[in-house]
């Protein structure tokens, strides 16, 4: 083969490098009508770089014959002799004839990858099939060892594109291999560091999402985590990529429960993203075509990042809840004392957590991190009381109003209503933790204010779900914004010392919950009015709950008419006989509403006595 300083080499690296560049750079230049221009240029340099390489081979072999150089058996023993393993075809790595083949291998590599860059699969498949044959007849080195890992990484990825997840992870896991026992055996790692570590992380990247494709979630998140982490260590990474990368990851601890780690992921994203720098301005944005495109993809995906936050404080605030909350809804203040009481040690042993857990450790961005976490929930695992939970409640309202100057309505609908509903369930819940009633019903009509404008706008062709969501909601609402009004009027000596001003109030919303009850019930009938004869699985529920709340509405509404009376009495009887009379008719239906069918029962019962007592009532005074 030509030495390294021969003219025929030095020619032979400047093509690969053209090639390279052809494939890096001109490519994103390429016209839309011809989009692989470049990279048909760059294959045709590999195969003429292939064929130079395998004619410089033919005149080695020539100058080898006649100079009758030590024959390969005996490189193999010189090999074994020096320590250093041989494989079946007993080429040693980094040997002459190791050096030469590996150098095929990477033409071979990279002509496959080009053409997967062009969407010939079955051709980039064969190439890195050829070149998995070359390198099976060397040895591991530190001269091939990054192309070991590449070739695997990539063929991972094309069985993954082809829904062969088993065989994608066969190759994942042989290149981790590959890593890990070259890393055991050998010391010479400082000549190819970077490559060869990049190529590892690119092998845990590709692996997390095999194991999350087959199902293997707290394996996926593990490799996701450490592939995070390298790329800090290795200052290899996209800053926004990266943040949005954590920020997604952390939505997986969130869902175990692991709020530590959570928060650090977020903390972590939130640190990273500003090393990608300001927004640009909309004036620098209108001049230039790169900042435009700057700004737009800085302001998503912190508004990304942003919602992230939101969903932790909810989930944190729902999870304390679930905690405290006792058989009626309210706090358990036994419970809350044994929790304070615990506290301590749950903080301790969160501290001892930190230790073992996952967490990214790089020297430059550790500090602000820590710091942020530190702002965000410096007091406990969990908030115990209102004061701990509007602290929380205060930093996912912060991100809402972050998320919502991206995400606005006109152009992003669908994302805007769910950041309306997160806020509108942060105020839900810290509603929970508020013991002043009249405070609490303050919070819920904050609710219904940023709902109920949305819900009458949205059209019902092309919103229908979402309106669904919301009439639901906002019926629920209104219904707990009435029992918390029933409930100050417990206070009073009976509900005939109400004034009219606190009738009218708790009317109005038990006619608004049942409105918007009536309202979600009526989205389910046909185009000619006709309620289905049977409800599918996702409505279920929702719609029998909303005859039954629907019912006791009625049966709550506060007159002195007795035709009014009258007329409410029998609009929640025959509620009731709706969820009775479905359940009876689809029995399999009863599992789904078991407390309200046996109420529903129960009051189907009564209710004609009373009804009919009322009309007694009525006919004797006429």
């Amino acid at each position: 083969m030509a030495s390294v300083n021969s003219e025929e080499w030095r020619a032979l690296c400047e093509k690969f490098t053209n090639a390279q560049n052809l494939t890096d750079v001109e490519s994103q230049n390429d016209p839309r009508n011809d989009p692989f221009r470049s990279k048909y240029k760059a294959r045709e340099l590999l195969r003429e770089i292939y064929c130079c390489l395998k004619s410089f081979e033919g005149v080695e072999e020539e100058r080898g014959a006649e100079s009758s150089p030590q024959p390969e058996e005996e490189e193999e023993e010189a090999a074994a002799v020096e320590g250093q393993d041989v494989s079946v075809e007993g080429l040693c790595g980094d040997s002459p004839a190791g050096m030469r083949t590996g150098k095929l291998a990477a033409v071979e590599y990279y002509l496959g990858v080009n053409h997967i860059d062009t969407e010939e699969l079955p051709a980039g498949q064969e190439h890195l099939g050829n070149c998995m044959t070359l390198l099976d007849k060397c040895t591991v080195t530190c001269y091939n060892v990054s192309l070991f890992i590449h070739v695997r990484n990539q063929l991972g990825i094309l069985w993954a594109g082809y829904d062969e997840t088993e065989k994608a992870q066969g190759f994942l896991e042989a290149a981790e291999s590959n890593y890990h026992q070259y890393m055991k055996d050998m010391e010479t790692l400082f000549f190819v560091f970077n490559r060869f570590e990049l190529a590892y992380t690119h092998t845990m990247y590709y692996l997390a999402q095999v194991y999350k494709n087959l199902g293997q979630t707290e394996r996926a998140a593990t490799y996701c985590h450490s592939t995070l982490q390298r790329q800090l260590k290795l200052n290899q990474y996209n800053p926004m990529e990266w943040a949005l990368n954590a920020a997604t990851l952390s939505q997986y601890y969130i869902t175990k429960g692991r709020y530590m780690e959570g928060r650090h992921c977020l903390s972590a994203a939130t640190v990273i993203s500003g090393l990608a720098g300001d927004i640009p301005s909309e004036a620098a944005a209108e001049e230039s075509e790169i900042e435009s495109e700057r700004r737009e993809t800085l302001r998503q995906k912190r508004a990304e990042i942003a919602r992230c936050w939101i969903k932790y404080c909810l989930n944190l605030l729902q999870d304390a809840r679930k905690l405290l909350e006792d058989n009626i809804g309210e706090i358990d203040s036994d419970r809350q004392d044994e929790l304070r009481i615990a506290r301590r040690r749950a903080e301790e042993e969160e501290e001892k957590g930190r230790k073992s857990a996952l967490l990214f450790d790089s020297e430059d961005t550790f500090d602000s991190i820590a710091s942020l976490e530190e702002k965000v929930c410096s007091h406990c695992l969990f908030p115990l009381d209102f004061t701990e939970a509007r602290a929380v409640f205060l930093v996912g309202q912060n991100y809402v109003t972050q998320a919502k100057e991206y995400f606005q309505m006109d152009g992003y609908v669908t994302d805007h209503i769910e950041i309306l509903q997160d806020h509108s369930a942060l105020f839900r819940v810290l509603a929970f933790f508020e013991e002043d009633l009249e405070r609490r019903c303050k919070m819920h009509k904050r609710r219904v204010d940023m709902l109920e404008p949305i819900c009458n706008e949205l059209n019902a062709q092309y919103y229908l779900m979402i309106r669904r969501q919301l009439m639901f909601e906002l019926a629920e609402t209104y219904n707990d914004m009435m029992d918390l009004k029933l409930a100050l009027a417990n206070r009073q000596a009976d509900m005939q010392s109400l004034d009219s001003h606190t009738i009218k109030k708790f009317n109005h919303l038990c006619s608004s919950s049942a409105k918007y009850f009536q309202m979600f019930l009526d989205s389910l009938r046909s185009p000619e009015g006709k309620m289905p004869e049977h409800l599918e699985e996702e409505v279920l529920r929702p719609a029998l709950v909303a005859r039954f709340r629907v019912a006791r509405l009625h049966s709550r509404l506060i007159s002195s008419s007795p035709t009014v009376q009258l007329d409410n009495l029998n609009k929640a009887l025959e509620n009731y006989k709706y969820v009775v009379q479905y359940c009876e008719a689809h029995p399999e239906a009863g599992a789904a509403v078991e407390i309200e069918l046996e109420l529903s029962k129960e009051m189907a019962g009564l209710l004609p006595l009373k009804i009919n007592r009322l009309k007694a009532r009525m006919g004797s005074n006429n």
